[in-house]
């Protein structure tokens, strides 16, 4: 009986890390989103997690890839896959990036530092936002890693001139110009909680920060979190409490049009990607245009509450644009699945942000590394189940459902 008792129980050497065993326990990003949510206080989270208005479109970009057939082929040897890909002239080891997003560090103090140590790790792009909170010299000095920057383009040209001499100064391999930011939109959960950059402590936000000790205890012992970038000028650092709306509509160019390409080229002289691409004719008038790449994406959902999801976009962008331009997905990934998905139809990679948020305030650098471990496991598995040894034999071997997908709700 005691030899059958041994063979059936395994006790597994007791982890006293917290974080660590939580994540071992999880199975998806929805699991490290609810770990993230249990750690962050409520007005972090939802500021990482919400988007526009009625949020449709944030639940449409992932409900969007469950339309996506992929054909299976078996009987092929798939003992050594190879997932790399090329963006842009670099060559990537994976077919994803770490998109860019702004003011890090309210997950943690190391912020972008530590998304940018982890992805170095494992040789995964990382893009770094014009509203970091750490700045780009920084970033690059932990990084040893590729890196691109993402550039809003200021008002106040000579600082956007600025911004991206100090990136290809610091070795940045390219310029993503987001073009969807006109003006702000409208993020309803920010609004309700009256979210300000830098956050404001009120009643409310004591509350919050009461209840989630060790995110309060990292926030109240680290310097003061501004926009790093533009540190030290006080009408646009964001050093001074402001509804983040206000912020982006003070200090963005309405005005910005397809003219102003040649000025970021000219001061830059780096590859350009645009991102915020959502329609054929524009990703046909960027082709025209001479950009090296572009981005399907809405901004995550967090612009036009309204916009086409970027992965059912795809196919029609692919039949104008072939390959006289470089077509990433970004928008609703959440696993590796999605990401091959994206590069069966034609795109040369996939980009997210909220995946390594949710890793992010779970569990620091330990929960960007285990994102970055699914993503990586979840492309090779994929790739083998359907019979592929690389992205060019996936290559058309993907249809859209007709049947249409609805954008169910965002799990609570």
């Amino acid at each position: 009986m005691l030899k059958t008792l041994r063979s059936v129980v395994s006790l597994r050497k007791f982890d006293w890390n917290g974080r660590r065993r939580r994540l071992a326990k999880c199975g998806n990003i929805d699991d490290v989103r609810r770990l993230a949510k249990r750690a962050l206080p409520g007005g972090v989270f939802d500021y990482f997690d919400g988007a526009a208005e009625t949020e449709w479109s944030l639940a449409n970009n992932t409900s969007k890839f469950d339309d996506v057939r992929l054909e299976p082929r078996v009987l092929v040897d798939v003992s050594n896959i190879d997932t790399s890909t090329t963006v842009m002239g670099h060559r990537m080891a994976q077919p994803f990036a770490f998109s860019p997003t702004g003011f890090t560090r309210i997950a943690t103090s190391q912020g972008e530092l530590a998304v940018a140590r982890v992805a170095a790790r494992h040789g995964i792009t990382y893009t770094l936002s014009t509203l970091g909170t750490r700045s780009i010299e920084e970033v690059a000095a932990v990084s040893g890693g590729p890196l691109w920057y993402q550039l809003y383009v200021w008002k106040d040209r000579g600082l956007s001139r600025e911004l991206v001499q100090r990136a290809k100064a610091a070795g940045y391999q390219a310029i993503m110009v987001t073009v969807d930011t006109a003006v702000f939109g409208r993020r309803e959960r920010d609004v309700r909680r009256g979210f300000t950059l830098p956050p404001k402590i009120g009643l409310e936000t004591f509350i919050d920060g009461v209840r989630h000790p060790r995110w309060t205890l990292d926030f109240l012992t680290h310097e003061p979190i501004t926009f790093s970038a533009v540190a030290g000028r006080g009408d646009v650092d964001g050093s001074t409490a402001i509804t983040l709306s206000d912020y982006v509509n003070s200090q963005f160019d309405a005005s910005l049009s397809w003219r102003d390409l040649d000025w970021v080229r000219s001061e830059s002289g780096l590859p350009i990607m645009l991102k915020g691409i959502q329609t054929v004719a524009d990703a046909k008038q960027a082709r025209s245009e001479g950009v090296e790449a572009i981005a399907l994406s809405n901004h995550g959902g967090r612009q036009y509450d309204g916009s086409p999801a970027p992965i059912e976009l795809l196919p029609q962008v692919m039949d104008v644009v072939g390959d006289g331009i470089d077509v990433l997905v970004d928008g609703g990934v959440r696993r590796g699945a999605d990401v091959v998905k994206a590069c069966a139809l034609g795109a040369k990679a996939a980009m997210f942000g909220r995946p390594y948020l949710y890793g992010l305030g779970a569990a620091g650098e330990t929960g960007v590394d285990w994102v970055i471990d699914y993503f990586n496991a979840g492309v090779k598995r994929t790739m083998a189940l359907v019979g592929a040894r690389t992205l060019a034999e996936l290559r058309g071997r993907a249809t859209i459902s007709s049947s249409g997908s609805k954008a169910s709700a965002r799990p609570s």
